[in-house]
């Protein structure tokens, strides 16, 4: 064949070459085995979608950029904003799913809210993710402990002045929510509020991270949150726990030694943050000008608040309770503050709370919440609603599984239920004066579940403390003391506290003080919670601040010292039939550090050898009469 004659028989797919590249339906060019095959950007969110998904960069007063989306439905105008300042990923928190339904990209907690025209927006913190800026953990407020002029306060308040300038869709009215971290960015944005931040929902606040929040409880440390350290701050984006591998935590952390044996040899010890924690063992100024209750405590309540907690949250129970405690008597508070308490673990209020452990509810506590709580507390203030008349106290008793309302909280009356002798627990003083004794050794900690332990398994840790304490009922480094079965069902509604009168060997110790709803044994309507261990409350006090929680000092060895501290609030009925049962023990591992039970200076530093075998003795009777005051409702 010529060349012209090829020529020729080309012309027909020259010209259909151009047809697919040229014209306003042109199709695209042909690709061929070398065509490079990334492609340069993808929106997920496709013509189809059911939402709009909006990424801002929103500028602060000292010129850091936030990261911030912003998710609506398609159609939705003069929507009220719903705001979430978090340290966990904004991009992520919006895009749960790849999906063209909203209520799919987001959260569960918030299907109930976008479907009903509310406009919802995450932004990372500063620092953090896409935002600009530095990271500084539960940044205090300015003042003492911060001279920048920045704090959340500040960014929460920038934030909302943009979005109700720069949102159309909004009706110019902003609530604020969120769980833990993000529960206590909520709770600091009411601290000289935008005038548009009309309500706000913190969930299970970070408030006091040594009193009893994530850091430490009365003292003694939570050394599984180092994980937090390498986590959240390695750099901005997120990051893995501490490298230990698999294998059992219980052997991990006492192999390593003390906590910061433990930080040293996996080189958290280089951590900033981790640095805080150990150079401030003690209540001192670091801690105390942190705590977000004594912040609102010095200011007005002007934006309607609404203080959630689970009772169970294994992470962050200390904290609603107390800033529901710094608010309740101001001015206004009687028709602005509520606290709510569910049957709930850490943040589960968010998600299916049909469930605990091996607890089972008659519905959904967290759905049945938002849907007849949160959501028309938020609609009144948002959407001009009518008002809900949400009670002063919102509480789930459980034991009978239903919803209280209270004026108060406390709402129940103090009565001492005490330890007495032959391991007895009574309404009643004892008649005779006694102690009782055990050996605890630093070697052989009592665990906090059942070994092998793998403290990163949600099913672990979760639901810890609703795991049946049978596990550790017989360990000879455990008392056990518990009424007969009860006559009349004993409902409590409050904190319950701890009025122990103890001794030890040792120079410093641990106290664990549980109190225990024990169901009766051979339950066959309900079979597999016959004999069940329900932790009502558990809580720890470190020995070396019985006088002072700034300046710990030595305990004389053998000398009879008062503890008094509170266990976690709760709405509970202890059912006729079911016994009441406190256990004492001196430590909770490795959820807490070990207490060497001889006095060092700082216990992060404990070496080998200053960990020592300490005799304790629990005294009740007469003077020293150790008892659980119970919130005893209705009498």
């Amino acid at each position: 064949m010529s060349r012209l004659n090829r020529l020729a028989g080309a012309l027909p797919l020259l010209a259909a070459l151009m047809m697919t590249t040229s014209g306003a339906g042109a199709q695209q060019a042909r690709v061929t085995p070398m065509t490079p095959d990334m492609y340069p950007a993808y929106d997920a969110v496709r013509p189809q979608a059911d939402y709009v998904r909006r990424v801002a960069m929103v500028p602060m007063r000292d010129g850091v950029k936030l990261y911030t989306v912003i998710v609506f439905k398609k159609g939705t105008q003069d929507g009220p904003i719903l705001l979430s300042r978090t340290p966990y990923n904004a991009g992520k928190a919006t895009s749960r799913m790849p999906s063209q339904r909203i209520v799919d990209i987001l959260p569960l907690m918030d299907a109930e809210f976008v479907d009903d025209g509310y406009i919802r927006v995450y932004q990372d913190v500063r620092g953090r993710n896409g935002s600009e800026g530095e990271y500084v953990v539960n940044r205090p407020i300015r003042g003492p402990l911060n001279d920048t002029g920045i704090d959340h306060a500040t960014d929460a308040y920038d934030t909302i002045d943009w979005l109700v300038k720069n949102v159309p869709e909004s009706n110019g009215k902003v609530g604020i929510t969120g769980s833990s971290y993000v529960g206590f960015t909520a709770l600091v944005a009411t601290i000289d509020p935008h005038p548009a931040l009309k309500a706000s929902v913190p969930q299970s606040p970070m408030v006091d991270g040594w009193m009893g929040d994530d850091w430490f409880h009365n003292g003694a440390f939570r050394q599984l949150g180092l994980d937090y350290a390498t986590g959240q701050m390695t750099n901005a984006g997120d990051n893995g726990p501490v490298p230990t591998g698999k294998g059992d935590d219980y052997l991990k952390y006492l192999r390593a030694g003390s906590a910061g044996d433990y930080a040293r040899a996996y080189g958290v010890d280089k951590f900033p943050f981790y640095q805080k924690l150990a150079q401030n063992p003690a209540y001192t100024g670091f801690w105390s000008l942190q705590a977000v209750d004594k912040w609102i405590a010095e200011r007005p309540l002007s934006v309607p608040t609404m203080l959630v907690v689970g009772q169970w949250d294994q992470e962050d129970s200390y904290g609603a309770p107390a800033a529901y405690a710094a608010l309740k008597d101001k001015p206004g508070a009687k028709d602005k503050l509520h606290l709510v308490i569910g049957p709930w673990r850490h943040s589960q209020v968010n998600y299916q709370g049909d469930s605990l452990g091996a607890l089972r509810f008659p519905g959904d506590t967290a759905l049945e919440f938002r849907t007849r709580y949160m959501k028309p507390f938020l609609d009144h203030y948002l959407k001009g609603a009518p008002d809900p008349k949400i009670p002063r106290a919102l509480t789930y008793q459980t034991g009978v599984n239903r919803w209280d309302a209270s004026s108060q909280w406390p709402a129940g009356k103090a009565k001492s239920l005490y330890l007495g002798a032959d391991f007895s627990l009574s309404f009643s003083p004892p008649a005779a004066a006694g102690h009782d004794e055990y050996i605890s050794d630093p070697a052989k900690p009592v665990p906090f579940v059942p070994r092998p332990i793998d403290a990163r398994d949600a099913d672990v840790w979760k639901p810890w403390l609703v795991h049946d304490q049978r596990f550790v009922s017989d360990r000879p480094d455990v008392l056990v003391y518990q009424t007969a079965p009860l006559e009349e069902a004993v409902h409590i509604m409050g904190p319950p506290q701890v009025d122990l009168y103890a001794s030890t060997s040792g120079s410093d110790s641990d106290w664990v003080v549980k109190l225990i709803d024990v169901y009766p044994d051979g339950d066959t309507y309900t079979p597999e919670m016959s004999g069940y261990e329900l932790p009502i409350g558990i809580e720890i006090f470190r020995g070396r601040y019985a006088h002072s929680f700034e300046n710990p000092q030595a305990l004389a060895p053998g000398k009879v010292e008062r503890y008094r501290f509170g266990l976690p609030n709760v709405n509970h009925t202890f059912k006729a039939g079911h016994r009441i049962m406190v256990q004492v023990q001196s430590s909770l591992f490795p959820l807490y550090d070990r207490n060497p039970q001889q006095y060092v200076p700082n216990i992060f530093d404990a070496k080998p050898g200053d960990y020592v075998k300490a005799t304790q003795q629990v005294y009740f009777g007469a003077g020293t009469a150790s008892a659980i005051v119970l919130p005893v409702a209705g009498d």
